[in-house]
């Protein structure tokens, strides 16, 4: 019996494998489970399932076990076999102290410890780091094929959004593009001199979700505070034209929040906000709860962008006026500013990204999925999808007989044009599929690929269901080119047998 990672079947495991082979008719390797993996950042890079997949492919490999214990020391005293080959890494100055116990279990029941040869030697964490393949189409059809889930479900879940009544509340922001060219600078202070050409103006933060929500086919209600000011005009002009009914608190102390991005040659060169940040007032607040209270909706969004409707004060307040039979999602895109999503306690889904759980947690230093993990804990919520931009997202859930607690799914994206607003789409599709299916891989897998469609084109606009069945109907043809063949599943000892 081997026993390792196997992230990535290099000629060293092949040279492993053979020499354990050559000690005993019957070779079993044994694999850690995803779970407990814990050597880099976003790692395994292969998930456990195409990993037993590349050993069971191999002709010297007899049987493949996944291991679902933090160490192979229980199914070695249940497997017992007469030889377990460890690699010459493990014996290099002195045998390692998780080395001896493996040794003690094994001459315990009479077996024997091999160490390999060390005469070729690769790093898995060395060949991702330097060239990762891309396995994206892969991991899709190994996890679908897991969970039994389909294309044609993905596709049927879009039907489900129709009809379903939501209610965001939240920051509005408008997203300002201006387009300049360059025409000089100043010889005496490093000033650029651009001429102006165009502006482009998108509605955007919670509005953006509440359009994509619209788009899908939801009855929307959006919530929201602005100022007394041309772009208030602009907003509400748009959100009338997208279908979308307005809860709308006019403070005339604090303008509409805008973000304008000036752009020259396709480079983007400086961003200006017009913000105020205060706390709205304690009348606005009553308000908002109010609304929040009367609106009947099957789910609630709370859409923070720290711009003055949510704070330490407001946050209890609000969320304990929604109704009790409303699906709660709370995204709070707040890591630069005072704010935290774990202030949005006990909610059925939070989407942050990895900034905002570092924030959250005040952890700099943690890889991911531990630090997902803690994250879902202390959040106390039904479900998590961590944004970790161009590498996907890891969702976790709680996990019973049928399901494990976490899966990933890499980036859909081909060609990224403008990655902010990503995580709109992703919220607004993930939180309806939730809502329509109770399936947090149809939600993650939907939002993956409404997040990918949104950043590939310049501005805010909304994802369109067309737009969200043609990107699955290309996705299922890459996954049939490269089918992942069906695992068996019959145990040996505590792990999955595959052959």
């Amino acid at each position: 019996m081997c026993h390792g990672t196997f992230d990535l079947v290099h000629p060293g495991h092949i040279r492993h494998l053979i020499y354990a082979k050559s000690k005993a008719p019957i070779l079993i390797a044994s694999l850690t489970s995803d779970a407990f993996i814990e050597k880099a950042n976003n790692r395994p890079f292969v998930p456990q399932e195409l990993r037993a997949m590349n050993l069971a492919a191999l002709e010297v490999v007899d049987y493949v076990v996944i291991d679902h214990n933090a160490t192979p020391l229980e199914n070695l005293a249940v497997i017992q076999p007469d030889y377990f080959a460890k690699g010459y890494e493990y014996s290099r100055g002195g045998i390692h102290p998780k080395t001896l116990e493996e040794k003690e279990i094994v001459e315990n029941y009479g077996g024997e410890l091999l160490f390999t040869p060390g005469d070729v030697v690769y790093s898995s964490s060395a060949l991702i780091e330097n060239s990762p393949p891309n396995l994206t189409h892969h991991k899709l059809g190994s996890l679908m094929d897991a969970e039994g889930l389909t294309f044609s479900r993905l596709r049927d879940a879009v039907t489900t959004f129709r009809g379903i009544k939501v209610h965001v509340i939240g920051d509005t922001i408008v997203d300002s593009y201006t387009y300049c060219t360059l025409i000089g600078g100043n010889t005496k202070t490093p000033t650029f001199s651009v001429k102006f050409e165009r502006q482009m103006d998108f509605v955007g933060g919670a509005g953006i979700v509440a359009k994509h929500m619209q788009k899908a086919g939801a009855e929307v209600t959006f919530t929201t505070v602005l100022g007394s000011d041309s772009l208030k005009d602009f907003v509400l002009r748009d959100l009338e034209t997208n279908g979308v009914r307005c809860n709308t608190l006019i403070d005339a102390t604090r303008p509409t929040t805008q973000k304008n991005l000036f752009t020259v040659g396709g480079y983007r060169l400086l961003k200006v906000d017009s913000v105020d940040n205060r706390a709205i007032s304690d009348k606005i607040t009553d308000t908002f709860a109010k609304h929040i209270r009367e609106t009947k909706a099957d789910a609630i969004i709370f859409s923070d962008f720290r711009h003055g409707i949510f704070n330490a004060s407001t946050i209890p307040r609000l969320t304990r006026a929604i109704p009790a039979q409303s699906f709660r999602v709370a995204d709070s895109q707040v890591a630069t500013r005072w704010g935290n999503i774990l202030d949005f306690q006990g909610f059925d889904l939070i989407t942050p990204n990895e900034r905002e759980a570092r924030f959250a947690l005040g952890d700099q230093d943690s890889i991911i999925r531990p630090l997902a993990l803690e994250l879902y804990r202390r959040a106390s919520c039904k479900y998590l999808i961590l944004k970790l931009g161009e590498r996907g997202i890891i969702t976790y859930r709680a996990p019973n007989l049928n399901v494990r607690s976490f899966f990933t799914l890499d980036s859909f994206a081909e060609h990224v044009i403008d990655p902010i607003g990503a995580g709109d789409a992703l919220l607004a599709y993930a939180t309806l599929a939730l809502v329509g299916t109770r399936d947090p891989l149809v939600a993650s897998a939907l939002g993956s690929v409404a997040a990918a469609i949104a950043c590939e084109r310049d501005g805010n606009t909304p994802v369109e269901p067309a737009e969200l069945l043609a990107r699955l109907n290309r996705l299922e043809k890459q996954v049939l080119m490269q089918p992942v063949p069906a695992l068996a599943k019959p145990a040996l000892a505590k792990g999955t047998s595959v052959r």
